[in-house]
């Protein structure tokens, strides 16, 4: 006989209780109108300069739709910029304004106390583990 199903046991609950806390620490610690995947995508450009909005959206593991509305979003707030890829006038690639550069590089520090708080309750090898064991499933 299997053991029975218990919540608190279950990678998808744990998950999405763990993803609540890292939320609750982001929205606390950074002080801006920003979205925890708003964040990724604009950090992500600042690593790769400007991209296809298809392309983004699978760096930072969003669907199309999604994508979609985190750039639109973005574009409202003035963060980022589009225009028609002259390689392939089907594609828009996406790129950070000036105004999205001086937020991100603003934002950085920000972010990685926010990853600190949100390890903080693990020893440093034990940080490094449950990175390398995520990275590992997803």
């Amino acid at each position: 006989m299997s053991a029975p199903y218990q919540l608190d046991e279950q990678i998808g609950f744990v998950l999405r209780l763990a993803g609540q806390r890292h939320t609750s620490i982001f929205q606390s610690l950074i002080g801006e109108d920003l979205t925890p995947t708003q964040f990724s995508t604009l950090v992500r450009l600042t690593e790769v300069g400007s991209s296809s909005q298809n392309l983004l959206g699978r760096m930072v593991g969003m669907d199309v739709a999604t994508t979609k509305g985190v750039i639109d979003r973005l574009r409202k707030k003035g963060l980022v910029s589009s225009a028609v890829d002259s390689a392939d006038v089907r594609r828009r690639k996406i790129q950070l304004t000036a105004d999205g550069e001086a937020l991100v590089e603003r934002l950085l520090g920000i972010g990685l106390s926010i990853s600190t708080e949100t390890l903080s309750p693990l020893t440093s090898d034990e940080q490094t583990q449950l990175l390398t064991l995520l990275k590992k499933i997803c």
